[in-house]
């Protein structure tokens, strides 16, 4: 589970994102994140009996993402992310494939799954299997647990057009104008509070794996 003295320093950390600050507290910094490495350990575990397509020897702490945020082109300077990310990618550990992620942050939390905005070649590939076989994408994503879980699969961002390879009569145009193909539930906190937190989680990630099964098969 994650701890509760996780959430204390990310509570703190908001109201004082600065590097003086995040340097006094270290310590705090590193006990967090090494409950959050110890919790993606466990994940990993029952997730690779959920997908097979998760690496059995996946490094947790390479699925921790960094606290630091690149501030070079933004307008809000603050160092610090203020939550813990975790990256578990399938199909190896690169990114540009269906994924699964959890966010850990006071208020904030959720854990989610598929692929978040795909880049050009994966998007049309991706469209094109929707077009050939979109009853098993509906199968997944209109069965009413998915629903209830993650609400509607169709109102993620479209596009304001039709796709040019597609006409506007096609009967799913509403998924082949979809720019991502994501599932997310949020988290209260009290839910990662939980001994059985990891369990859950696993849980519902094994509800978004169809939706990853599909996605990567487009890919294959």
């Amino acid at each position: 589970m994650i701890q509760r003295h996780t959430f204390d320093f990310l509570k703190a950390l908001i109201e004082n994102n600065n590097r003086e600050w995040f340097q006094a507290n270290k310590g705090r910094y590193e006990a967090a994140r090494e409950n959050v490495i110890e919790f993606t350990a466990e994940l990993l575990k029952l997730l690779h009996k959920i997908d097979p397509n998760i690496d059995d020897a996946l490094d947790a702490k390479k699925c921790v993402m960094r606290i630091y945020r690149d501030i070079r082109f933004r307008i809000d300077k603050t160092p610090y992310k203020n939550n813990f990310g975790i990256s578990i990618p399938t199909k190896g550990v690169k990114a540009g494939r269906a994924e699964y992620y959890l966010q850990i942050s006071p208020g904030n939390s959720m854990i989610a799954g598929g692929y978040w905005m795909p880049e050009k070649d994966h998007l049309k590939a991706i469209r094109q299997e929707i077009d050939y076989n979109a009853n098993d994408l509906k199968k997944i994503i209109d069965n009413p647990e998915f629903i209830e879980l993650f609400g509607e699969f169709r109102k993620q961002e479209q596009l304001k057009t039709v796709p040019r390879e597609y006409s506007a009569e096609n009967e799913n145009i509403e998924l082949l104008k979809l720019k991502s193909f994501v599932a997310f539930r949020e988290l209260k906190d009290e839910e990662l509070l939980l001994p059985d937190a990891v369990a859950a989680v696993a849980a519902i990630c094994s509800k978004i794996y169809p939706l990853n099964a599909f996605l990567n098969n487009a890919l294959a």
